[in-house]
């Protein structure tokens, strides 16, 4: 079996930022988690809180999972990063993702359009400021450099960042869901980071990772609860899955339904989408099958998950970001995942 790491997955804020943020961060730290994440959605950014724990740590890992595209331009990201990384003295890790067209078009006023050629051009562009051995040009359609394009003054010229990176090799890890933005990750990215997989279901993404290179990383986000019993245990995880499949996407178009229809439940993701769709949410929550959130999650007593983490040392995942904020469910999960 693989040797499996441990993560903690902050997530994005809600209404009001968490009230133990630190607290949490110096424990997983204490615990020897392997990394911490934050991620952002259309609230808090993911670059800040990072760089709010990189003060009050000095050895875990720290990632966006994930910074959006369309939130900035490839080149304040990767200063974001550089930025970051000398902070935190090497920690930094780069999740990026496309996110959809809802947020980037509603959110950022920005075109979806060539998603997967965009994330190819925003990443070259990145490793070029990150590696600082020439001024960064860029000659794709996404992100032209020097600009050229309507409003030019035709005075803009290539640059190299004035602050030299600390590493010109910053991992560089893409939220993916559909199959060929999976292989992209494979092919260009150092790791990839799913929404849901599950350790039963390995043939979803087989196709796509066939080509992975030896060190390639994944790293899975977990919802945990520890709790004898079951159902109670997963009625987060519904309630979760009922929102992401329901809501986070138009009618037509949802990348989290159609994940979930991929991976064999297309009639039950279909159903969860209409009532959601409806305003029934809490019916949407309850059609939500137990199966299918149990599978991409870890819950019930201490000695099922236990059990279930022994199936997912057996797929290519390689660190589990458990999804919690509570300390005790971080202490648990440290002992029983040694």
């Amino acid at each position: 079996m693989s040797p499996l790491k441990l993560g903690v997955q902050l997530g994005y804020w809600g209404a009001q930022p968490p009230a133990n943020l630190i607290e949490v961060a110096q424990e997983a730290e204490t615990l020897g988690f392997d990394s911490l994440w934050t991620a952002e959605a259309w609230g808090s950014d993911a670059f800040t809180p990072l760089a709010y724990i990189a003060a009050h740590t000095s050895r875990i890992k720290l990632g966006t999972a994930v910074v959006q595209l369309s939130a900035r331009t490839p080149t304040a990201t990767a200063m974001a990063t550089l930025t970051l990384d000398h902070l935190s003295k090497g920690r930094m890790i780069l999740g990026l993702g496309v996110s959809g067209p809802q947020v980037v078009e509603g959110w950022y006023g920005q075109p979806f359009s060539k998603p997967l050629a965009r994330t190819r051009e925003y990443i070259d562009i990145i490793r070029q400021v990150l590696a600082r051995e020439a001024p960064v040009t860029s000659s794709g359609p996404h992100y032209p450099l020097p600009y050229s394009g309507e409003g030019a003054w035709g005075l803009g010229k290539p640059l190299r960042p004035i602050t030299h990176p600390l590493r010109s090799d910053v991992p560089i890890f893409m939220g993916a869901e559909g199959p060929k933005n999976v292989a992209l990750a494979a092919e260009i990215a150092d790791g990839w980071l799913p929404l849901y997989y599950s350790p039963f279901r390995q043939e979803v993404y087989a196709d796509s990772l066939k080509d992975r290179k030896k060190d390639f990383e994944i790293s899975q986000f977990v919802i945990c609860n520890i709790d004898e019993d079951l159902e109670r245990a997963l009625a987060p995880v519904k309630a979760m899955l009922g929102f992401y499949i329901g809501g986070m996407g138009a009618k037509k178009k949802n990348f989290h339904m159609e994940l979930m229809a991929r991976m064999g439940f297309e009639a039950e993701a279909h159903k969860i989408q209409d009532l959601f769709m409806e305003g029934k949410r809490a019916e949407a929550t309850a059609a939500v099958p137990d199966q299918f959130a149990d599978e991409v999650s870890l819950c019930g007593s201490v000695d099922r998950i236990r059990e279930r983490l022994d199936a997912w040392r057996e797929t290519p995942v390689t660190t589990l970001l458990i999804a919690s904020q509570d300390v005790a469910t971080m202490r648990t999960m440290a002992e029983i995942a040694s």
